[in-house]
Order: C-alpha cells, then sequence, then structure tokens
C-alpha cells in the first residue's frame, strides 16, 4: 500500500508528464481509497482552440463505459417483470433476423451472442463510421445479417451490436428516449447531473470536451458520423464517474445483488471462465480481483477499474486517443500497491497464424519490449497474468505462451490454439482475382491482382470500399486498413480465406462472412 500520498501523486503525475506541455489535450483522473478520495487531478486542455483547461467538470465521452448502464437499465426493467434475461431477442425486436442458434438477452449483454458487430459491418460495407449515419442504418445492417460469428455461449467477441439492440428493447418497453430513461431512473436519483447520452458528435454542450486524435502535423479534432445509443454514446465528468463507482460498491440506484450479476463473468459452453460479465469485465490482475470497463471513441479513452477486495477505485478519462486508460489505470495499480515492474517472457517478434484456422497476430520488438498487435489495435502485455502473457486491454480472453520450437500456444474462451509462424514472403496458391456477391446483404466485390497482392473493390447498399490485399499464406489474404476504418493505418484489418467456391472474410468482430463466385 502506499506509505507517502505526496509520492503517491508525484508517481502518478508521472504518467500524464506528456500533457504538461502547451497546447495539448489530456485526461482527469481520480484515485479512491474505502470510498474516500486520496489523489485527484487533471491534465492538458478540454479545448486546444480557446486554451481551456481540462477540470473535474469537464464533460467527456466515456464510449464502451456506457454497456454497464444499458445492462443496469435491462436488469431494472426485468425486476419489474417488463422482460426476462432469458428471452429470446425476436420476442421484442423483429427487425433482429433468427440465424443458426436462438440468441437470448443475456447473450447480448455478456458479448457472447455471436452477432456481428455493426460498426466493423459498416465499415465493411463501405459506409465510413466519419460519415453521417442514422440509428435505423444500423437496424437495416444488422437486418441483413446471414449469419453468427459463433454459436450463442461458445465464446466472447466484442459485439456492439448486442448493445444496440438492448438500447432499442429500452426504449421500446419505456416509450422514451434512452436518455430520458437513464435520467430517471439512474443518473438524477444519484445526481450525476453531467453524464447523459450525446447522440451525435458535433452537438453543442456546454463544458464538452473536444476529442482529439495525433497526426504526423499535430492535433487533430476527431469526431464520428454515427448515432450512439447505449452501446457507447455517453459523456460524462471526473466527478461524475466517481460518484457511479461509489454507486457500484454501496448501491444507491440499482441494488447489490444486479451488481453481482454484472460483475460475475460469463461461462462458456466449454465450462471456461471468461471475463465478460454482463456490461462489467472481471480479471485478476497481481492476484487481485479487478472489476470495471474501458471505452474508446473517436478521439477519447476511457477506464474505470475497482479493486473490489482492496478498496481501491480508479477512474481515467481522457479527451484524446493516445493515453492507454486500461494499461495506465493498471500502473496506478502498481503505485499503489507497491508492484515493481514485471520480468519480461520472450516472445519472438513475427506475424503468426492459428493452426488450421484464420486468425492472425504480430508480436513486434518495440525497445527491447514484446508488443501485441492485431486488426484491433496495438498493445503492450500484462507478463504476469497466469498462464502466460495477455495483451493488456480490457476485453480479451486470449492468452498467450511460447514454445521453444518457436510456435506459440494459446487460449481463447478457454479453447487451445497454436499459432505458427508466417513466412516473410507469402504466395498465394492462385490469384483471387474475380468477382464476389454476397447476396443477403447486397455486398459485391471485385478483386483484381496476381498471387502476391491486389486490389479489393467493394460496392453495397450503404456504401462502397477500396483496399488494397496482400498474400498472407498460400490460401490467406490480409484485407489492409481502409482509411474510413475504426482502427485506421493498422497493418491490416481482415483476412480473405480461400474457400472451394469463394472466400470468407474474418475481422475481429466479424467471422465468416463468406462471399462466392459471381
Amino acid at each position: 500500500m502506499i506509505k507517502s500520498h505526496a509520492d503517491f501523486a508525484k508517481r502518478v503525475d508521472a504518467l500524464f508528464g506528456q500533457f504538461s506541455e502547451a497546447e495539448m489535450p489530456g485526461a482527469v483522473v481520480a484515485v479512491t481509497e474505502n470510498g474516500q478520495e486520496i489523489f485527484a487531478s487533471a491534465y492538458g486542455l478540454a479545448n486546444i482552440n480557446d486554451n481551456l483547461p481540462m477540470g473535474r467538470k469537464t464533460i467527456i465521452r466515456i464510449g464502451s463505459q456506457s454497456k454497464q448502464f444499458t445492462v443496469l437499465l435491462i436488469l431494472m426493467l426485468e425486476a419489474e417483470g417488463k422482460l426476462s434475461l432469458e428471452d429470446e431477442v425476436q420476442e421484442h425486436l423483429r427487425y433482429v433476423p433468427r440465424l443458426e442458434y436462438p440468441v437470448k438477452l443475456n447473450h447480448l449483454a455478456s458479448n457472447t451472442s455471436g452477432y456481428r458487430d455493426h460498426l466493423e459491418m459498416m465499415t465493411i460495407g463501405g459506409l465510413s463510421i466519419f460519415a453521417p449515419s442514422d440509428r435505423q442504418t444500423v437496424r437495416d445492417v444488422i437486418a441483413t445479417q446471414d449469419g453468427l460469428n459463433f454459436k450463442p455461449g461458445s465464446a466472447m467477441t466484442y459485439s456492439n451490436a448486442g448493445f444496440f439492440m438492448l438500447s432499442d428493447i429500452i426504449e421500446q418497453i419505456e416509450g422514451a428516449t434512452f436518455n430520458d430513461v437513464l435520467r430517471k431512473r439512474i443518473t438524477g436519483p444519484l445526481g450525476m447531473d453531467d453524464t447523459s447520452l450525446l447522440l451525435r458528435d458535433g452537438l453543442a454542450m456546454k463544458r464538452l470536451a473536444a476529442h482529439y486524435t495525433k497526426r504526423a502535423d499535430g492535433w487533430a479534432h476527431l469526431g464520428w458520423g454515427i448515432e450512439f445509443g447505449g452501446e457507447g454514446g455517453m459523456v460524462s465528468t471526473l466527478d461524475d464517474m466517481v460518484l457511479w463507482q461509489q454507486n457500484l460498491t454501496d448501491p444507491m440506484v440499482g441494488t447489490a445483488q444486479m451488481y453481482e450479476r454484472m460483475s460475475a463473468p460469463c461461462v462458456f459452453d466449454n465450462g471456461a471462465t471468461g471475463l465478460y460479465g454482463l456490461g462489467l469485465v472481471t480479471d485478476v490482475y497481481c492476484g487481485r480481483r479487478a472489476v470495471g470497463h474501458g471505452g474508446a471513441v473517436a478521439g477519447g479513452k476511457s477506464e474505470s477499474m475497482r479493486f473490489i477486495d482492496d478498496g481501491l477505485g480508479i477512474v481515467v478519462i481522457a479527451n484524446n486517443d493516445q493515453v492507454a486508460t486500461f494499461a495506465v489505470a493498471h500502473r496506478i495499480a502498481d503505485i499503489y500497491f507497491g508492484i515493481s515492474a514485471p520480468a519480461l517472457i520472450k516472445l519472438p517478434p513475427g506475424r503468426y497464424r492459428q493452426e488450421g484456422g484464420t486468425n492472425v497476430i504480430e508480436i513486434v520488438d518495440q525497445n527491447g519490449v514484446p508488443t501485441f498487435v492485431s486488426s484491433d489495435g496495438v498493445t503492450g502485455f500484462d507478463f504476469r497474468h497466469p498462464g502466460g502473457p495477455k495483451p493488456e486491454r480490457s476485453v480479451t480472453d486470449l492468452v498467450l505462451s511460447p514454445r521453444p520450437n518457436g510456435t506459440i500456444d494459446g487460449t481463447f474462451c478457454g479453447t487451445p490454439r497454436i499459432y505458427v509462424p508466417l513466412v516473410a514472403d507469402p504466395r498465394a496458391a492462385a490469384p483471387l482475382a474475380g468477382r464476389y456477391v454476397n447476396n443477403a446483404q447486397g455486398l459485391e466485390v471485385k478483386i483484381d491482382g496476381d498471387v502476391q497482392r491486389g486490389v479489393f473493390r467493394l460496392r453495397s447498399d450503404i456504401g462502397a470500399m477500396k483496399a488494397p490485399i496482400v498474400a498472407a499464406d498460400k490460401d490467406l489474404w490480409f484485407l489492409l486498413q481502409p482509411s474510413t476504418g475504426m482502427h485506421a493505418g493498422l497493418p491490416w484489418s481482415a483476412t480473405l480465406s480461400v474457400t472451394g467456391n469463394g472466400f470468407e472474410l474474418n475481422s475481429e468482430r466479424v467471422k465468416r462472412l463468406r462471399f462466392t463466385r459471381a
């Protein structure tokens, strides 16, 4: 535990030192001990143009932290007999298709539904998430889905679509907007007066921070064009999120039983325990249980984490995309508990493919430290995680362990995997050139190229997308990141796996999207 509050404050301040320079966005942070605040500070500017500093009352997007509020509203409605988490989705939403297996509301709330993420599906379909679109567009995208990523309950893959559907169900049952229900049932009674749903980036609001991304020529404003709901549309302040953490520990709104259900990790069909509960994530860090959730939006990141057996609470909210808030919360915990830096586990750099599968990961060496890369982003490792190094981000059930022969053992949602190195100069067995369709979703693809590279052109009812492809293996291609995507600038956005009559597209949150030759 900390020996000196002054030393603790100095060391936490150092984590945010990059924002001490002029004309920088920043972050706000608070640390509580058994409900009492022991540290709070604000760094950088809420608005660079107007030289407005960040503060406790600055309103900032909290992204997917919204999901815990959405689930609480669902549990409240269940307690009133207005729904059941055992209900199938179609009992409430007619536009959602019935696919290979029944999907229940508890699957939506635990990210185990198998529904494809609508943000990635929009990008794949050629509709940039930076371009204006409305909620009906999302319903249309969900309504045309022709398959699930996996059997519900068998795995966990992050799906904003599930929480979009829960938001729709809340509005439908209550006959009111999500924001009105939120204020009536949660934020109003708790006095979280600055917490609400901000439907779209660009809307005016007093004390609202601008959100920024870092580019080669400096900081730039960044905002998405989509409309948000309970999947990620809320804004809040440092003060309000500290209130929310206190409510999770000592409920004034909701019940202790509801929060126990939300934080209870899911159990997969194979008997393995995952990380995601119902809108909350429970992990073990250095032998200590940590419960919380993070968020990422255009130009912003956040994390709320409670070490529930130790009385430690941490809130970090940034108005830029350069703060790895989940890792920063861990570093604050390291300082508080007096945890020293871990011994590094050597992971050979290179790209690796799941043996017998399509998943690809990359290990890169950054100043002697192994770093994890996938189509979902770049992150460091938690080298203390039991079972092997785990990517240090809030929602992932992948754990790795190197073998002496150069392969890597992996465990994903309790299922073993083996990752084998990809060759440095791959060539496909044959060009993927041709025309392909997915008729159910109105997708048409034309590919030109040879056995090493090509151009992928897609047209759909909602847009168009053009991106390079490069061979990754004899039967596997990388679809490189389009500039319209959530993670532009990463090495690849999806893989294209050659099948007998076409190919199958797999990304981080969209699986088994099949195309056949036209």
